[in-house]
Formats: structure tokens, C-alpha cells, sequence
């Protein structure tokens, strides 16, 4: 298995910077937005926009929330293995509000599509937007296209990306994983 570095822990923490600089000047004071990490690796990279959006760019009304879509996707009864939901904290109604989906790489779509069936369960929003740290954009399965990427990546099927947080991992970086 070989690994290659794509992006380091300062090109992170610029991309990062440009994503809470694009998000401020399209939702203004994040009074009728909402940010929704989508479990597992999406809640970190949400996580860190927010303090961002918090510290740096003075956004005190933004709200996260997170989002599980174990059961909302089209190929959870395709494994044999059991399937553990993680939870949801959706403690803020979607109902007219600006949604911000984010996950840390866009591939095939599906997780998507399953987070945007499980969106309605809350209610409906004024508008959805899609924002990931990492796009896969030669791998699509669905007419699925992010509103904020951090960066695009031409990975072949047999390729992997992996994004790496200091909090879980020990190291901010992102890599090319060949299986």
C-alpha cells in the first residue's frame, strides 16, 4: 500500500481559512443558516469552520449541527457486516433555513443523496448548499456537485483519499491511499 501527501497541515489550515471567508460572505451573520456535518468524518471538518467562523471572523450567530445517514443510504443493506448508527444532534429546525451540508470528500454522491432524504425528515429548508474539504470529481455516480470545495482530486478507482485530523488522527493532512 503506498500513500502519497496531498495536502499538508498548512495547506489545510488555508483551505480552511478560504472555505470560513466564502461561507461569511455568502451567509453574512449565519442568522438563517445552518451548518450540518454529516457522521462520522464530516462533523470535524464542520467543527473546525465553525471555531473559524467564531474566532477569527466574529460569526457569533452560526449553529452546527450534526447528522447521521447510516440508514438513509441506498446500500446499507448490501453489507454483511452490522451497521452502527452514530447520533444525530439536529436540535435546530431546518424549517426556512439556509442548510449547509459538510463532509470531507465528495466521491461517488450517495452519501448525498442519503443526507438530503434524511434532511427532510426535519422539515424543509429555503435552500441546500454542499460544502467538502476534498472532490473526487472524476468518481461521480449522481449529479452531485459541491457549492465550497477545498480542493479537487483526480483519484482512480483503486485510490483512496484519506483526510487526517489532529484530534483522531495525531496529524492534520490528507492523503492519496492506493488499496
Amino acid at each position: 500500500m503506498s500513500k502519497k501527501l496531498l495536502l499538508s497541515a498548512e495547506d489545510l489550515r488555508i483551505i480552511l481559512h478560504r472555505l470560513a471567508c466564502q461561507l461569511k460572505e455568502t451567509h453574512g451573520d449565519f442568522s438563517k443558516t445552518l451548518l450540518v456535518g454529516l457522521q462520522p468524518r464530516g462533523i470535524r471538518l464542520a467543527e473546525r469552520l465553525l471555531h473559524l467562523l467564531q474566532d477569527h471572523y466574529q460569526v457569533n450567530q452560526a449553529q452546527l449541527s450534526q447528522l447521521d445517514i447510516t440508514f438513509f443510504r441506498d446500500d446499507f443493506r448490501r453489507s454483511d457486516k452490522i451497521l452502527n448508527a452514530n447520533s444525530n444532534n439536529m436540535e435546530v429546525g431546518v424549517e426556512n433555513k439556509r442548510i449547509v451540508l459538510i463532509d470531507d470528500v465528495l466521491y461517488t454522491g450517495r452519501s448525498i443523496r442519503a443526507a438530503l432524504t434524511a434532511i427532510d425528515s426535519y422539515g424543509r429548508p429555503e435552500e441546500i448548499q454542499l460544502l467538502t474539504l476534498i472532490d473526487r470529481r472524476f468518481s461521480r455516480h449522481l449529479p452531485i456537485q459541491p457549492d465550497f470545495c477545498g480542493r479537487q482530486v483526480d483519484a482512480i478507482q483503486n485510490e483512496r483519499v484519506v483526510v487526517c485530523w489532529e484530534e483522531e488522527d495525531n496529524e492534520d493532512a490528507v492523503y492519496l491511499v492506493n488499496k
